[in-house]
């Protein structure tokens, strides 16, 4: 268009466009013919669709959402070509599916791997790291799963799809506690452990010795808390 051809009040040409009002009745038809095949796609492509997706399965959902957009509004474009990429998305869906149980090193590619993020009571710094997690997103994805100090935790597993899964320590012992440090109530309520301390950034354990003159021998962190312990 002509820039001498837009201004504001042309109310036929921000409702319409530049397509004839009859277009709208087109859009309708069109609009539920992708939708029915969509909903035929997304069946066809499996359960793993409605639930956490991996990388692979996020970039197909994106690229349908960019499939069904263009066939459903522009009149210049028919439907046919959108009903061959979506089943051309489905297609390869499926192929990198079928790929990936044949080969291993094709599902770490494609999907990645676990993380742990917590091994015995103790934060694995490097790999919050590597994965760009914060220690308060840690904790609130243990106190979730009703964690309330690290000792309760033998692993903390951040799974290839981003779910946090959590394995108990069988017998629990004392650790850094998760609780928000705005709740001063129940951190307050909670027990300490007699001659433990715990470091503030990973957790790791250490008899009640002078804290001043000792780094952590995990993290070199030099700040330290009492353990909380299940214990009354």
């Amino acid at each position: 268009m002509k820039k001498e051809e837009i201004y504001l009040g042309d109310w036929q040409r921000l409702l319409f466009g530049n397509a004839p009002a009859e277009f709208m009745l087109e859009v309708l038809l069109r609009s539920l013919v992708i939708f029915a095949v969509l909903l035929v796609v997304l069946r066809l492509l499996g359960k793993r669709m409605n639930a956490q997706l991996t990388i692979s399965e996020l970039a197909v959902m994106l690229t349908l959402g960019a499939i069904v957009a263009v066939p459903m509004q522009i009149p210049e474009r028919g439907i046919l070509q959108g009903i061959i990429i979506l089943v051309c998305a489905l297609v390869f869906q499926r192929g990198l599916t079928w790929l990936t149980v044949k080969s291993r090193k094709a599902e770490m590619i494609t999907h990645g791997h676990h993380s742990i993020i917590v091994r015995n009571g103790v934060l694995q710094i490097e790999e919050m790291e590597k994965s760009h997690l914060s220690k308060e997103q840690v904790f609130s994805a243990l106190r979730t799963h009703n964690i309330m100090h690290l000792g309760q935790v033998k692993r903390l597993y951040m799974e290839a799809c981003g779910l946090f899964s959590v394995i108990r320590q069988p017998d629990s012992k004392p650790g850094l506690s998760v609780l928000p440090i705005k709740d001063k109530n129940l951190l307050e309520a909670q027990s300490h452990a007699q001659e433990k301390i715990a470091c503030v950034r990973c957790g790791t354990l250490l008899e009640n010795i002078n804290q001043d003159k000792h780094s952590c021998p995990t993290c070199s962190c030099d700040e330290w808390v009492p353990a909380v312990t299940d214990k009354k």
